[in-house]
């Protein structure tokens, strides 16, 4: 398979110090990269910005870009606020509970524990920018699992049958333009 893992997963935040010291005091995630340019490299385009990284324990990144000047929404606000989120796995129930008693601790508003069709048992809360964070741990047997993967291609057929478009989805898939 070409992708190992995730590197990260980037997205856009109001206040890159406020979101810093969100990730690394209350989440505890390493601040591992900070890049400032006056232009996007991959585009060309000039868009003061900061890009953050904060590095998980196996490696992979949550990032986030601080783009004063640039037009737009912090967030999607047309798709439902529960959509677009980050899932971070903690290693038990355990540590969950306690990870739900300091946020609330801080102020933190926290919904949960969600337990997810015997799959997963999760927590929800918003960073400073009000994106929507999962904190979740394994709640199925390993055996389960393989269950849960067999009956996966069914359940996406029965929701495709029902659920299909009215008309066809037009993805138009440009290539980037070419930077130097």
């Amino acid at each position: 398979m070409l992708c190992k893992k995730l590197h990260h997963a980037a997205f856009r935040c109001k206040d890159a110090a406020a979101t810093t010291r969100f990730y690394t005091g209350v989440l505890g995630l390493k601040f591992s990269h900070a890049i400032t340019q006056e232009a996007v490299p991959s585009t060309g385009q000039h868009c003061p910005h900061i890009h953050i990284f904060f590095e998980m324990q196996d490696g992979s990144s949550i990032a986030f870009f601080e783009c004063p000047t640039a037009p737009g929404e912090v967030k999607d606000m047309v798709s439902p606020a529960w959509i677009q989120h980050f899932a971070f796995q903690v290693d038990s129930e355990e540590v969950l509970r306690q990870a739900q008693a300091e946020l609330e601790h801080l102020g933190v508003p926290v919904v949960g524990p969600v337990n997810h069709d015997d799959y997963v048992l999760s927590i929800y809360f918003a960073d400073p920018s009000g994106h929507r964070l999962e904190l979740t741990t394994p709640i199925c047997p390993p055996g389960r699992l393989k269950e849960f993967a067999a009956r996966a291609p069914g359940v996406l057929e029965e929701w495709t049958q029902r659920r299909a478009p009215s008309r066809p989805i037009d993805i138009d898939l440009q290539p980037m333009p070419e930077t130097r």
